[in-house]
């Protein structure tokens, strides 16, 4: 089962695929996506929106609270048992919330859930051991180190080779390009984050 999170950052312009989806909806999100896409759940505060979402949310959580709108909602299909969650409305507007957008990436990666988040001119997402690259020919890909020191074993198909470690502290692995069909990354040790730039629609 897919689970989509919609959050209120910058409107996602593409088409969002729900056949078979669970689609939770964050606050303020609703604004963009209640004409979008088909909504399961309203999930949040509703402190950034001014009327009243369909469907009702079940709860209306306190405005000061440990976790974002967005946390909740992960948490909420990761309990639901979804393989798999993309994420729309991930960038745009406060950098805080992005940065932490982007631990919610790895919180659904550390949980075993593949998490992507799909924005109008990039694709982030987490990766460890053997990762295919071929979907994404002739886009740019950087490559970060997520949650500590990463070692790369090899990689093929980019137009440069990827260096053996990736540290916190350098860009070394920014703006590479998917040349190849065959494309693929072999992490031995650690987890990378994966931006496919101008790959969001």
């Amino acid at each position: 089962m897919k689970g989509i999170v919609l959050l209120n950052g910058e409107p996602y312009l593409g088409k969002i695929e729900a056949e078979n989806a669970l689609v939770y909806c964050c606050d303020g999100a609703y604004k963009w996506a209640k004409n979008a896409v088909k909504i399961d759940k309203n999930v949040g505060d509703f402190d950034s929106l001014n009327e009243l979402p369909v469907p009702l949310p079940e709860e209306i959580y306190p405005q000061e609270k440990d976790l974002t709108d967005g946390e909740i909602a992960i948490l909420q299909l990761i309990e639901r048992g979804v393989e798999q969650i993309e994420i729309y409305g991930g960038e745009g507007g406060r950098i805080d919330h992005f940065l932490g957008n982007l631990h919610l990436l790895y919180r659904c990666f550390k949980s075993g859930v593949k998490g992507k988040m799909i924005c109008n001119n990039c694709v982030v997402f987490t990766a460890s051991g053997h990762c295919e690259l071929g979907e994404y020919v002739e886009k740019t890909l950087s490559v970060l180190p997520f949650g500590g020191k990463t070692r790369i074993i090899y990689s093929k198909g980019l137009k440069y080779a990827e260096p053996q470690s990736l540290n916190y502290g350098s860009c070394i692995g920014i703006s590479n390009i998917v040349e190849k069909k065959q494309a693929c990354i072999e992490i031995a040790k650690g987890d990378l984050a994966l931006i496919i730039v101008n790959g969001g629609q």
